[in-house]
């Protein structure tokens, strides 16, 4: 055995099973349907409860978020894994974080939860994961010709802290003014009274739940796009096999819960425009593939100290607030009034990206 068992085959099997099962746990203990765990749609509902957005439906500090980066950061510190570094074009990181966001928005989810919406017996994740394979594959080629973002410097410990320490202070936030029953407001922050933002597990669940998977996500180097891009790229199917139990042990638990409930029409949380959850997923999975990892990896490399995944962060949260004020999110009555504008305006700021910022090879 390896010096880092959750990085083998069989770790990486065990660590997707293992967030399928408590993904779908925490749908039953109070998250959305078939949103037991949705990076994008949590930083959404982070955005507004900053009030960064105003959509008073999706309104609430996700301790999940919290959990996955301080977990990752716990891990890095106790394998002397906490690296901190920078410097690898932060302004396109930044973009790219708002686009990636605006296409999960646009397909109601991110990788993660696309594979449990599919678990939860939704088809349109289907459409989804089929648009987020299409789009890492437009990635894959821009890798093959030399798309780079450049490398990363080294950089103080501190900078590497200044995600981790903003997850802090929303905990901080969340219990120096916590949710008061029947108000929108409490103190600074936001809280949906209605809708997915209402629905939430109890909060010291949550977090705890989301150290875990903090923690072993980052020793195990779990990352939906990267299992695809590799899938593509090399044939490598190492990170896949986390890919596929999450989406499995998530169906078992489900199923065990009674929360399988197969179709296209009447999912929660979930529209049924073919074309453009294919669209959106298509845009998200390009700017994952972009910024070299999907959502919840780039929370796990920030926690131990990535400062450019820590830029991607913050875009994603950005991007939700843009998503929502400029009318380019869906819901589960069909798309925003410009969400075709958004992803035909993200792929054409992504296909710019990956066409201009290539290394030709002397």
């Amino acid at each position: 055995m390896g010096k880092n068992w959750f990085a083998t085959r069989w770790g990486i099997i065990g660590v997707g099973a293992t967030i399928g099962v408590l993904a779908a746990l925490l749908q039953k203990l109070g998250n959305p349907g078939n949103m037991g765990i949705c990076v994008a749609c949590f930083e959404r509902d982070i955005a507004g409860a900053l009030g960064l957005h105003r959509a008073a439906v999706v309104q609430y500090i996700r301790p999940e978020i919290i959990g996955f980066v301080l977990g990752s950061l716990v891990a890095a510190y106790l394998f002397k894994e906490y690296r901190p570094r920078l410097g690898s074009a932060p302004v396109v990181r930044f973009i790219l974080g708002v686009f990636a966001m605006i296409g999960a928005l646009v397909f109601l989810g991110c990788p993660w939860r696309a594979m449990l919406r599919l678990a939860g017996g939704d088809g349109n994740a289907i459409l989804g994961l089929a648009g987020l394979a299409f789009g890492i594959w437009i990635g894959t080629l821009f890798l093959k010709s030399g798309y780079n973002l450049g490398r990363s410097q080294k950089t103080y410990a501190s900078a590497g802290w200044l995600l981790p320490l903003t997850m802090v202070g929303f905990l901080v936030l969340m219990l120096i003014y916590p949710q008061v029953p029947d108000q929108a407001q409490s103190g600074v922050l936001f809280y949906s009274q209605k809708g997915p933002g209402a629905m939430h597990a109890p909060l010291p669940v949550s977090l705890s739940l989301g150290l875990l998977i903090g923690f072993l996500a980052q020793r195990s180097r779990f990352c939906t796009m990267g299992a695809l891009r590799d899938l593509i790229l090399f044939g490598q199917t190492h990170l896949f096999g986390g890919f596929i139990t999450l989406v499995i042990f998530a169906f078992i638990t489900n199923l065990i819960l009674g929360q399988f409930k197969p179709g296209f029409v009447g999912q929660p949380v979930a529209h049924t425009l073919h074309v453009w959850n294919f669209a959106g997923m298509m845009l998200a999975g390009l700017a994952f593939a972009l910024a070299g990892g999907c959502p919840g990896r780039q929370l796990f490399l920030a926690g131990e100290g990535d400062g450019d995944s820590a830029l991607f962060v913050f875009g994603m949260i950005v991007g939700a607030g843009i998503a929502h004020n400029f009318g380019l999110a869906s819901s589960p009555e069909g798309l925003g009034p410009h969400g075709v504008a958004a992803v035909v305006v993200g792929m054409a700021v992504c296909l710019f990206i990956g066409f201009t910022m290539r290394q030709t090879v002397k």
